[in-house]
This record gives C-alpha cells, sequence and structure tokens, in this order.
C-alpha cells in the first residue's frame, strides 16, 4: 500500500495512507493549492522540489506555522496579513470550474448590459487613475455583444488618449465548452490591471476558469456597471470576484465584497447602498 509523508501540525513529517490536499515551501514557510501557478513554475525550474512539503488539509498547515501563499490563495493571504478573518478560499468552490446547468438557472436570466454612459466611463477611468494608483498598463476584455465591445473600444480610446498603454484587447462568446483560451488570452501578459466590459453569466464562467486556472486577481480588476449585479459574484462562486471593483452608469463606484455588490452613489447622492 502505498504512503505519502505529509507534515503535522507539529511541523513535523509522519506517513499517511492518503495524499495532502495543499502543498508547501519548508524555509518560505507558506501553503497553497497543488494547482498553483507560482509553484509549478518553481517546481518546473527545479529549485523548488527539496523544500517542498504537504499538509492533508488548512487546519493543519495553520497550526505548524505556515501562511497562505500570496498567489493562488490571496483571499487568505490578505486576511492573515491584515488580521481578519478569512473569506471562503476559491478550492471551496465546486470541483469543476465551470457553473452547471442548475447553477446557472438558480438566479433568473440576467439582463443584457447597456449601452455605457459617459459618467460610467469616467467614473471607470477615475478608479484606475486614483492617487497612489499607479496604473499605466492594462489589459481589457470584453464580451461580444454590442454594448460590450462598444463600451471596451471607448475605454481603450480614453485610456491611450490620457498616455496609458493597452497591452491587449481580449473578447469571448457567451458560451463556451471550457472557457481555458480565453482565460489564457487575458492573463497571457502581466498588466497593472484589467478591465473588463461583459455580460454577467459569462464572465461569471470565465471567472470561475481565471481563478481555477491562471494568476488573474480580482482586486486587480476593474469593469462596467454591467457587472454590479449581485448575481454575478452569488454564480462565480464563494470569494471568486472579491475585490472587484466598476462604475455605475450614474457615475457612482462598486466594489465586491464576498457574494454582494456595494455600491456607492456620486458625490452628493444617498449613501451606499447593498445589492
Amino acid at each position: 500500500m502505498r504512503a505519502y509523508t505529509l507534515v503535522g501540525p507539529d511541523g513535523k513529517p509522519y506517513r499517511s495512507p492518503d495524499p495532502g490536499t495543499l502543498g508547501g515551501h519548508r524555509r518560505g514557510r507558506l501553503y497553497g493549492r497543488l494547482d498553483c501557478p507560482s509553484a509549478l513554475r518553481a517546481l518546473a525550474r527545479g529549485g523548488y522540489v527539496r523544500e517542498r512539503v504537504f499538509f492533508a488539509d488548512e487546519a493543519t498547515a495553520v497550526a505548524a506555522g505556515y501562511r497562505p501563499c500570496a498567489v493562488c490563495l490571496p483571499e487568505r493571504y490578505r486576511a492573515w496579513k491584515t488580521g481578519r478573518p478569512p473569506l471562503p478560499a476559491p478550492d471551496e468552490a465546486p470541483a469543476s470550474p465551470l457553473l452547471t446547468a442548475d447553477e446557472e438557472g438558480s438566479y433568473g436570466e440576467l439582463p443584457l448590459p447597456a449601452p455605457h454612459t459617459e459618467a460610467e466611463l469616467a467614473a471607470l477611468t477615475g478608479l484606475l487613475t486614483a492617487p497612489r494608483s499607479r496604473i499605466s498598463t492594462v489589459v481589457i476584455g470584453h464580451s461580444r455583444d454590442t454594448a460590450s465591445t462598444a463600451a471596451a473600444r471607448a475605454f481603450a480610446a480614453g485610456w491611450e488618449g490620457r498616455g496609458g498603454q493597452v497591452l491587449a484587447v481580449v473578447d469571448w462568446p457567451e458560451s463556451a465548452a471550457s472557457w481555458l483560451r480565453a482565460a489564457r488570452r487575458l492573463t497571457a501578459q502581466t498588466p497593472d490591471a484589467w478591465v473588463v466590459a461583459a455580460a454577467g453569466p459569462g464572465f461569471a464562467q470565465l471567472a470561475r476558469r481565471l481563478r481555477h486556472s491562471t494568476d488573474w486577481d480580482p482586486s486587480r480588476s476593474y469593469a462596467f456597471a454591467s457587472l454590479a449585479d449581485a448575481r454575478v459574484p452569488a454564480l462565480a462562486g464563494p470569494a471568486t470576484l472579491h475585490g472587484l471593483r466598476g462604475a455605475t452608469a450614474d457615475g457612482g463606484t462598486w466594489e465586491v465584497r464576498g457574494r454582494w455588490v456595494v455600491s456607492v452613489p456620486p458625490v452628493g447622492a444617498p449613501g451606499a447602498r447593498e445589492g
């Protein structure tokens, strides 16, 4: 019978009949998913193998004195760094990164994106150019409906007009077999930020694939009003879109916090609301 060497809560190795569910780096004292892109790249280079360790679960890794990986467990890492309780990890979503038919139908039909407004475009640009943001390069992603395509083009023209750089513009259909190709195209380069104009259901699918298979970070992503619907993060799954920000049609802003979308009206309007 095969046995696996895992690290226990006391930090010492032991033999187990079951493989670990998380990997870690002994010298760096960090743990992460087995498919962590950063760990896989390090393993491919050959310099990581001697420090590689495995844990039965997250509680064991934490008890052994290891901290979350900033790449594959960004919400867990931020919670560890700030001392706040963590949100559910992306790997607590279903094993498949894709939505099931039941999930797709659970929230009813989401509306198609409406044409963007000038106030919306200005608010979105304002988020990216806020003091100390230091955002210069962007990758723009959009679904292929007319409104999203027009919004992406308008943002690209405005951003380049301000002296910013658009590294790539990536589009995707509203349905796909695996979404992996679109996810890889969107993250082939490393921009300061991603800008998204998209229909909700397709983006929820793409977001699951992005979090499952790439280094994409929702907290470095900004979107048009079409994604300011609480059904989008609910469809995408626990913590998948946490930190995503965007603009509303009237020039306000919004942010995804867990499964909720918190909106902030334009200056002079009533206070924030959850939707």
